[in-house]
Formats: C-alpha cells, structure tokens, sequence
C-alpha cells in the first residue's frame, strides 16, 4: 500500500528540478536543538548520470546547485545524487547524528571533509551489506564527530532504483535513540496489532471454515511485511545481509499485497457474484503486476518500478469503484470495505500532500501509511465480524423457516399418512383379490392339467381294459352253449338209472354232443376269461400304483415301480408305435410323494412319446428310461426319445407356463411347469439336452432324504 503513494508521487508530483541558488545556501549553522528541521534548503545538489563520480571528484566538481524545497526528490532515475553542505557547529557537543527519514535507498555514502581531511562515515543502503557499527537501527542515522564549535563540509552521494526523497536532518544523540525507541515502540505495537488481528482472522476462519476469513489472514501479513520493509525493519531485523532480497522485496510485497487484497474483497463483498464482468477486470492488473516483478528480478529495476506502482495505484481505485457499485446495491459488507478502503486511501493522500509540502513533514505524516494500514484492518476486521453477525442472524432465521417449513412438511406428511393408509388397504384389498383370482386361476389351471392327464389316461384304461372284457363277454355264450349241454348229457344219464335202453340213448346223446370236444372247449374258454380277469387286474394294480391318491405325505417309494406302472397306465400311447426300453439300476427306496413322481412320469413320458411319433410315424419311435444311483444321497432318472428335439430357443421356454410346441388342441403348455415345480418340492432339479433332428433327454435328480437335503442347505 505504501507503493500507492509513491505512484502518486511519480504520477502527479512534478519532478523538483535543481535549480540556481545563492552559494550561502550550501551552508547550515547547528545552535544546539535537539532536531532540526528538514535541510533540503541547505543543500546544494549534482547529478552523477553514471554513478561513477569519486569523493575527490564531487569535491572538485563545480556543478553544484542549491534545492529550493525541504526535502530534494529526484524521483526516478538511474543517476546517482551528491548532497553537500557546510555544517557549522555553534553548540557545545562533540559530534552530530546525521539522520536520513527514508529506508529505501539502494546506495548510501556519508563523508565528512575537515579540515583538508576526507573522513568515510559509512557505506549503507539497500544493496550494501548491513554494516552495525556505522548503522546501529532500522531507520538511517549516521555519528557525525564534528567536534565542539567546529565545523566541516559534509558530502552525501545516495542512488536508487526506486522513488528517491532525501530527507535529511540533524539531531542530537540523545534525541536520536530517544526517538528511535519511540519509534520502535511504535513499531512494536503495529506489528502486535496486525499479528493479532491475523491470528484472530485465523482462529475464525478455522471455527468457520469461511475462505474470506484465511484471505484476510494473508492479507494481514502480507500488509505488515510491506510496511515493515518500506521503513527498514525487514531489511535490519528479518533478512539482514540479504541484499537481493532487501532490495526488491517492497515491489514484490506490494504486488502480492494488491493481489490479495482484491482476492480478499472477491471473497468479503462478492464482486464475481454482484459484478462478474467488472471481476474480471482485475485479472488484467494481476498481468501487468506480474510483469512489474518479471521487470524488476531481470535487472529492468526502473521499468518494473514504474509499472508495478501504476498498476497498484489504478487497482487501488478500481477496488474503491467496485466497492462503490456494491455498496449502492445494500450489501453491508461492501459498505464497511468501502469506509475501509477511503479511510485507507485519505492516509495515503495525508502521505503525498506531505510529499508534495503541503503538509509538514513529521513522524505523523511520515507514518500515516502505516496508521491507515491499521485502521484499514480493524474497520474490515469489524466487517468480518458483523458478517458472522449477519451470518448468525440469518441461520437463525433459516432455522425458524426450517422450523416452520418441518412444522408444515409434517402436517403434509400426516394427511399424505392418512391418504396413503387408505390407498394401502385398498391396494391390498385390490391385491387380494388379484391373488385370491391367481390362486383360482392355477388351481383352475392345474385342474385342467390334471383333467387332461386323466383324459388320456381314462382312454387309455377304457381301452386297455375293454379289450380283456370283450374277450370275457363274448366267450359267454359258447361256455354257456356247452355247459348246457353238458347238463343235458348229464340229465340223460340220470333219467336212464340202470335202464339198458335209456343208457343207450344217453351214451348215443354224448357221442352226438362230443362231451370230450366239449370239456377241451370249456376248458379253453375258462383258460382265455382267467387270461382276461389277470390283465384286467394287472392294469387296476398298476393304475392303483401309479395314482397313490391316498398318499399326500412323504413316504419311502420305489422309484422303479412308479416307472413301470407309469409305462403300463400309459401302454396304449406306445404300443405298436414306440419302443420302451428299461434300464433300471437298483435303486433304494427314495423319500418323496409317489403320486405327484408319477405325474411327473407321465408327463415327460407322453411328451417323449410324442415327440418320437411325431419323428418316425407308426414304426421306429423309441423311449429309454434309465435309472442311476448319484453318489450316495440321491438318484438320477433320465428319459431319452429319438423324436424332433428342440433348439436353443424352444428350450429356454419349455418350462413356461402355456407354452407348448404341440398343435391347439393336443396340449395346454402346464405340464413341463407342472413338473418343475414338484421336482423343486423335492429339492431336485431337471436338465434337459436337446438336438434338433436327433431327440431330447430329461435327467431328473432328486435326493434320496428330503430331510438330509434340508439340513445341507441350511
């Protein structure tokens, strides 16, 4: 910030030129005073364009003119500046302190010419390693042992890379450390101020976690760091002996510090949110700060100097108009950066009218930077704090609108409760139905299911059976034909009772008849009606064996029987058309509902039998049935036909319910689904391999104990 006045001072200050002044000027007579004004009327000065003028040659040198102001300034240039003058020392002390009230110069020699003897006081400044025998605080002030009512001529040759001001004056030694512990002390309080106001900043900034609060901790050191290497401190107490450092780092301090300040103020008053394209705007100074510093670190000292003071001097004032703009708009904290900001800016005008003379130049003036940077940091740290303010006021009212916002969402969420009661129970009342419809509908469905299997079993039965009774039925007659005559033969021999001629007739009634024929052809016919009644009573006890229709529980069956009897039931829907072949292993009796088994028996068999017709017509259709043990706890029953097969497609959906390959009419599609879910009853499984063309196979394993296969899966 200390930069920004500078800039006013190059940009609007008119380079004080040297000009003639009466040859007395050069002199000043010392009564004793504890300080003495400024001695820039005293002086008389010579420009060195090279910098390369010796001691011997400024005193021979001829080119001397008087300053006509207080303090001599230069300004900007690359020459280096001879100050001489007589000093007479009408006072009772020895020696004299020589004071210089600005830091920053690269190049500082003090000689003292009494006498016809050229004595060297010291070779100080910016770009000199710090000598502390010759200069023993911050601020430079230099032992003059002029001598008791004696005087000398006294050479000062000063150069810089920066603004150049030569305030000189004389105090006495008391004075001097008198005031240079005031002005340290000063100085200690500026730098507690600004250290606490830093850690305060950042101690919120951590409870907050509000990025506004970290910038501003920057900020404030960066701030204090700025003035502390404007008035010398940095360079004497912070990096001494750093020549380099001391020397350039008021440029970059003052380049980071405009930086961060507008990075500060984008955070504190929002300028990307209320202004974004005036924001960006600022980007450009960032650019022409940047290249000050570029400037200024390759050796172009001047060049960057210039640059970075106008564009810290046009950011400054560009700030206080987005300031401004925001302000105008109501928000707070624009306000309290806009009265920051001025009060900062009146501090630098305080700075350039004493520069300018218009004001007197003291420790006030010469200091009101650093005053104005305070100020400037407790205003913002008042506005930092009226923004937790701000903050806490509208959480609060965020909070009661939450509240009254929860109050409201939960009267909505108990009338959308009630609401949505209602809507369960007549849903579920809904899904009820639909499911007691469902529930309806499969065992309407299994029912169909069932009652086409009986269909077909009921034909096949009526067929198997018809065929033995029409055999018993139609032999009726002829065994009843014969054994009435029998009888009568019989009634013949009884009527004769030992009548010869009755005899006769009988034995002559016998041979007509032919009893022996007769006998053989009874016999026949009794031997044909017991073949009948036995088949008949086969395909009852296999039709009893496949139906189970009184076993609902599981129970030990024979899984080999199932098949056989399954086979039998179904013989019409083979026989004279498909080849049943058994292989049957010896199986132990399996755990299971031996109906339901059967079913699934049925099932695949009439399926098999189907498709193997369905292939080879009347003749070369065959059915394998296979049964194997499958390790020691289950059993494998596998169903092969040589029929149509099927492809990848068909068998992806044969468990479908209503799906079916066989025409309208002939299958309802629930019998492979049927099957499916019997078999996973008993915690089994079905495979099917299929080739189309070739034939299809159904292995079905299921575990011998339901009970060992339960406690496995658990």
């Amino acid at each position: 910030m200390q930069r920004i006045a500078q800039l006013l001072v190059l940009w609007f200050a008119p380079l004080v030129l040297l000009a003639d002044a009466p040859a007395d000027s050069g002199s000043f007579v010392y009564h004793g005073e504890a300080a003495t004004p400024t001695l820039g009327r005293h002086l008389l000065m010579l420009e060195d364009p090279t910098g390369t003028m010796t001691l011997d040659e400024a005193v021979r040198a001829t080119g001397f003119r008087a300053s006509p102001v207080d303090i001599p300034s230069p300004g900007l240039s690359a020459s280096a500046f001879w100050a001489r003058f007589e000093l007479v020392n009408d006072s009772p002390l020895p020696s004299l302190v020589l004071r210089i009230a600005h830091a920053e110069i690269d190049e500082v020699d003090l000689y003292m010419v009494q006498d016809g003897r050229a004595v060297p006081i010291a070779h100080a400044g910016l770009l000199r390693p710090l000598d502390r025998q010759a200069q023993t605080t911050p601020e430079l002030g230099f032992v003059l042992p002029v001598g008791e009512r004696a005087h000398c001529t006294v050479f000062l040759r000063v150069r810089s890379n920066k603004q150049l001001r030569i305030p000189l004056l004389l105090e006495t030694p008391t004075a001097f450390v008198q005031g240079q512990s005031t002005r340290n002390m000063l100085i200690g309080a500026y730098i507690g101020i600004m250290l606490v106001m830093a850690v305060y900043n950042l101690f919120v900034f951590f409870s907050m976690r509000n990025r506004s609060y970290l910038i501003y901790f920057f900020y404030i050191l960066l701030v204090c760091a700025t003035q502390l290497a404007f008035t010398g401190v940095a360079s004497f107490h912070i990096w001494p002996g750093n020549t380099w450092l001391s020397s350039h780092s008021t440029l970059l301090l003052t380049a980071l510090t405009a930086i961060t300040a507008n990075e500060f103020m984008a955070a504190f008053i929002h300028t990307r949110d209320f202004l974004p394209r005036l924001a960006r705007v600022a980007y450009l100074f960032y650019v022409l700060l940047g290249l000050g510093v570029l400037l200024d670190v390759l050796g172009l000292s001047l060049q960057g100097y210039r640059m970075i003071q106008g564009a810290a001097g046009g950011f400054a004032f560009f700030q206080l108009f987005v300031a401004y703009r925001i302000s105008r708009r109501g928000f707070r904290p624009a306000r309290y950066f806009l009265v920051a900001w001025c009060f900062f800016l009146t501090a630098v005008m305080v700075f350039v009218l004493k520069d300018w003379d218009l004001l007197p130049y003291n420790e006030l003036t010469r200091y009101s930077m650093s005053f104005g940077s305070v100020v400037e940091v407790v205003l913002l740290s008042f506005g930092l704090a009226d923004k937790i303010n701000v903050l806490r006021k509208e959480k609060e009212r965020s909070q009661a609108q939450a509240l009254v916002m929860s109050q409201e969402n939960e009267r909505i969420i108990r009338d959308q409760n009630v609401m949505l009661e209602q809507k369960v129970v007549e849903r579920t009342h809904a899904l009820q139905e639909s499911n007691d419809h469902l529930k309806r509908t499969q065992s309407q469905l299994v029912s169909a299911e069932k009652m086409a299997s009986l269909g077909q079993l009921t034909a096949g039965i009526a067929h198997e059976i018809n065929n033995p009774l029409n055999f018993i039925s139609s032999n009726i007659p002829p065994l009843k034909r014969d054994l009435l005559e029998l009888k009568e033969v019989l009634d013949a021999y009884r009527q004769a009772s030992g009548d010869a001629t009755g005899l006769q007739s009988a034995m002559e009634l016998e041979r007509r008849i032919g009893v022996d024929d007769t006998v053989r052809e009874v016999e026949d016919i009794l031997g044909c009606m017991e073949e009948g009644a036995a088949r008949t009573s086969e395909i009852v006890r296999g039709l009893r064996t496949f139906s189970r229709l009184d076993e609902d529980d599981l129970k030990p069956a024979d899984i080999n029987e199932g098949l056989r009897s399954t086979v039998v039931v179904l013989g019409p829907q083979f026989r004279d058309l498909v080849t049943v072949t058994f292989d049957l292993a010896d199986l132990p009796r399996v755990e299971c509902y031996p109906g339901k088994l059967n079913q699934v028996f049925m099932n695949m068999l009439n399926n098999a039998s189907h498709a193997a017709k369905a292939r080879h017509g009347k003749q070369g259709g065959k059915v394998d049935i296979l049964t194997r043990l499958e390790g020691d706890d289950a059993v494998r029953i596998t169903i092969r036909d040589n029929g149509t097969g099927m492809d990848k497609a068909t068998r992806t959906r044969i468990f479908e319910p209503f799906f079916t390959t066989k025409d309208v009419g002939e299958g309802t599609g629930l019998g492979l689904s049927i099957a499916q879910s019997i078999i996973e009853k008993h915690s089994g499984r079905i495979d099917v391999h299929s080739t189309p063309g070739e034939g299809t196979s159904f292995t079905i394993t299921i575990p011998i104990t339901q009970a060992a296969q339960a406690a496995k899966r658990a």
